[in-house]
């Protein structure tokens, strides 16, 4: 079985800037303008939720 990777990005995007993609196994983050280019290796999911509960605030 092979699964199928996919990038998506935000729908609050405007116009393709200064977004990034998020891989569908959610392991991955890339800059929208570069897919070629290199890519960030880490659990997206915990740096969502770790965001969303305000552990980046200052």
């Amino acid at each position: 079985m092979t699964t199928e990777h996919v990038w998506r990005k935000s729908r609050r995007s405007q116009n393709g800037q200064n977004c990034v993609e998020v891989r569908n196994t959610l392991d991955q983050v890339r800059d929208s303008k570069n897919v070629a280019g290199p890519v960030l290796r880490g659990d997206a999911l915990a740096l969502t939720r770790a965001i969303q509960a305000g552990r980046f605030e200052r």
